[in-house]
């Protein structure tokens, strides 16, 4: 992997003797108070302003600042003319464009395209505080504001949007972010080096259209790029006999690795048209060889060869041996760098040692933020997964290779909130996007650098991975150990696959950090689903199950698993989620919360949405077919299967029983799913004749890192029959209220629903 210059062996900007500020300022007046003149780099954000670590415009502007320079805030601008965008003056360096910590689109919409209510990442929780496509119209407004001054961009929604990609809002393939915000580069991922050396160089007085050579960059060429070799994705031969030939996207030291083309899945038809991959000049060099992804009008035209670009991009993206893209968008070109190389535990440790208030800024006065509500006690320990399940967003944005903080730099973080107002001794999470991936990396740094698979978990996990857990189950113990601390909680999602490799783990987990529930995500029961979702079988988290049972009976305490489910994923069947459902009721589970599968900009998983093709394998116009559900009325089935308990969505469910010869599961009995008798309660009957109304949308607002979820109440009995005995005997205990009064039956609502466990 290539070697990069460390963050804090840049030279510091002259504007260092100004000192880090109390808080980052957001109006003249603070600026003044400062003896700012002028800011050098102006941060735009959808997000209301909270000086934490856990949120993005924090994290880049105290990093900026410790780099020397004046940063100031504008936050939740409102959008609809320049002038709040021209607040704090003109930047002397750029304005550092950013939707939020979610993308603008799902934060504001649910996965049924309903507009949400409320915003998490607000004051007081208010909807309605930034634009659709927030990264874009704020690019726009800041250009009208000073046009001559650079704008870059950022964050997680121009990340998942740096190339052309399918809209699920608008259902299209829409161009580059690039082509239509009018900003002068766009960094991806959590872009922290990529900022650093765009800032100190443009401090020199580089030009931003000269500076095309940082890594986790994009911009637009309007030339050829001198001195590169390019090599074409794809080009479609005509059916016919085609040699076998060697894949351009495993150089001779691949082999020796894990490579993704290992996996070849089953024989194909030499006579169906194939994707055919020209070779590359051996003697070129790899890092100046660009991978040409077929253009914006193509993908947009034809849905395989969008799965394709999208398989392409995936399969570069290990730093170690990814290669440059380059996509034609009319008559201009998106060029992508390579992605970042990832940080060390030093820049880790550096980046998280900011002069952080970890409070919200103290224009919003006393209205709470929710987002900052649920991470005010919670310290990140790592960055990146490995998972690489197919519908999320992390590997895209964060990367796959593991970044950590020492255990001194984590320490030290719990300490420093010891002094913060509403402390109480619990710490709320200690964990990242996936909580025992801390420390976990390839064996072999020379094979972690080849390596072109997915996923270090899926079908297996891979031989050369480590799943050591001894730091993280190190760091925990000196945690709690701490002077103060009360509880220690693991809030962040966990890979119980990778759990179970670790028992002493898994019991020091569950001895210790459970506060009498733990959420796991299994996803699915059934293998389509899971396979195309990159995720493992039920039988690990069974395995999982075990274990958390018997060491939480040898610590004496009642905890329970609260597994989350995925409705309407691409490859899911009716028949899965009646398997689903079946397995939900036999082991007692009720999801009072669902959601079903939310399409994120360039997710493999969306590529299969879009297109009906499944790009973790090679893409063809013959190739694997993948089942997709998008009509309303099949989503609503789906979620009402997860939720087979609600006597809302029996008469949906009846219906698509009967239509699938599997009427035997209607009935009162032990095995069987849904009752054949139907409340017959006013309310019920309404709900019945407004069936479109969605099932227990959840609202978003946990970082962008899971959007599907699911709450369940702890198994009572495993007497499958009991939710229709209540059922039965409140319906009979209301008709005999009813004969008794002479008026109609009472719905108080209370039947339909159980309290949510927090």
């Amino acid at each position: 992997m290539h070697a990069a210059k460390p963050l804090f062996d840049y030279p510091k900007y002259w504007a260092e003797c100004f000192g880090p500020a109390p808080f980052l300022p957001m109006s003249r007046e603070e600026m003044d108070q400062l003896g700012w003149d002028s800011c050098d780099v102006i941060i735009v954000t959808g997000d209301a302003y909270v000086d934490h670590p856990s949120f993005g415009m924090a994290i880049i502007g105290r990093l900026l600042e410790a780099q020397g320079f004046r940063v100031g805030i504008i936050s939740q601008p409102d959008w609809h003319s320049k002038d709040d965008f021209m607040k704090l003056g003109e930047p002397n360096l750029f304005f550092g464009i950013a939707a939020g910590n979610m993308d603008s689109m799902i934060n504001r919409y649910t996965a049924d395209r309903k507009i949400r209510s409320d915003d998490a990442y607000t004051a007081g929780g208010l909807a309605g505080k930034r634009p659709d496509r927030a990264s874009l119209v704020y690019s726009q407004r800041c250009k009208e504001a000073y046009r001559h001054v650079p704008v870059v961009l950022g964050g997680i929604e121009a990340s998942l949007r740096r190339i052309a990609h399918y809209d699920y809002w608008s259902d299209k393939v829409r161009r580059s972010i690039l082509m239509d915000a009018t900003a002068d580069i766009l960094l991806y991922g959590n872009a922290e080096r990529a900022i650093v050396e765009v800032a100190q160089r443009l401090s020199r007085g580089e030009d931003v259209a000269e500076i095309t050579d940082v890594r986790g960059t994009a911009f637009i060429r309007k030339t050829l790029a001198p001195d590169w070799f390019e090599i074409d994705s794809t080009r479609i031969d005509r059916p016919g006999k085609v040699d076998q030939i060697i894949n351009p996207y495993v150089s001779t030291q691949d082999l020796q690795a894990c490579a993704i083309e290992k996996d070849k899945g089953p024989v194909e038809d030499p006579n169906e048209a194939k994707v055919v991959q020209l070779l590359p000049n051996p003697k070129i060099e790899r890092d100046r060889t660009v991978i040409r992804l077929p253009s914006f009008e193509k993908v947009r035209n034809d849905p395989a060869l969008y799965a394709h670009a999208n398989r392409v991009l995936h399969l570069e993206t290990n730093p170690g041996n990814a290669r440059a893209l380059v996509q034609r968008h009319g008559d201009q070109d998106i060029w992508l760098n390579p992605p970042p190389i990832p940080l060390t535990t030093e820049e880790m440790d550096y980046v998280f040692a900011s002069s952080f208030a970890r409070v919200p800024h103290p224009a919003y006065g006393g209205a709470k933020i929710p987002a900052y509500e649920m991470i005010r006690f919670s310290v990140n320990i790592m960055r990146g997964c490995f998972g690489g399940c197919t519908f999320c967003s992390i590997t895209e944005h964060e990367g796959r290779i593991i970044q950590n903080r020492s255990h001194e730099s984590i320490l030290n973080e719990i300490e420093a909130m010891r002094g913060m107002p509403g402390f109480t001794g619990v710490v709320s999470d200690l964990g990242g996007p996936t909580a025992n991936m801390y420390r976990l990396a390839c064996k072999s740094y020379d094979i972690e650098k080849h390596c072109r698979k997915p996923s270090c978990v899926f079908p297996g996990i891979c031989e050369n991975l480590d799943t050591d857990h001894s730091s993280l189950i190190e760091l925990y113990r000196k945690a709690r150990a701490l002077p103060g601390v009360k509880k220690i909680l693991i809030a962040s999602g966990l890979r119980y696959d990778l759990a179970v490799e670790s028992p002493e783990y898994v019991k020091e987990l569950v001895t210790h950090h459970v506060g009498g529930y733990l959420k796991i995500a299994p996803e699915h029961t059934e293998k389509g689903p899971l396979d195309k979702m990159m995720k493992p079988g039920i039988g690990n988290y069974d395995k999982f199950k075990r274990m958390f049972e018997k060491y939480s009976k040898e610590a004496g305490k009642e905890q329970y698993l609260i597994p989350y489910f995925i409705a309407a994923h691409p490859g899911t069947t009716d028949e899965d989620m009646m398997n689903l459902a079946l397995w939900l009721k036999a082991n007692g589970f009720r999801a009072d919360q669902v959601q079903a599968f939310y399409p994120s900009p360039m997710a493999s998983a969306t590529a299969m949405y879009h297109s009906g093709k499944n790009p973790l394998r090679k893409v063809t116009y013959k190739s694997e077919e993948v089942t997709v559900v998008k009509s309303e009325e099949q989503r609503r089935l789906h979620k009402a299967f997860l939720r087979y308990h609600d006597p809302k969505g029996w008469p949906m469910l009846r219906e698509a029983l009967l239509r699938m010869g599997r009427g035997d599961l209607i009935g009162s009995g032990k095995h069987q799913l849904i009752p054949a008798h139907q409340p017959a309660t006013e309310g019920y009957q309404s709900a019945r004749r407004k069936n479109s109304t969605p099932v227990g949308s959840k609202k978003a607002g946990q970082g962008g890192q899971i959007l599907t979820q699911h709450n369940g109440l702890p198994p009572r009995s495993h007497d499958g029959n009991a939710w229709d005995k209540r059922e039965q005997a409140k319906a009979a205990a209301e008709a005999r209220r009813k004969a008794a009064a002479g008026g109609k039956p009472k719905s108080t609502g209370k039947e339909r629903s159980k309290p949510v466990p927090r």
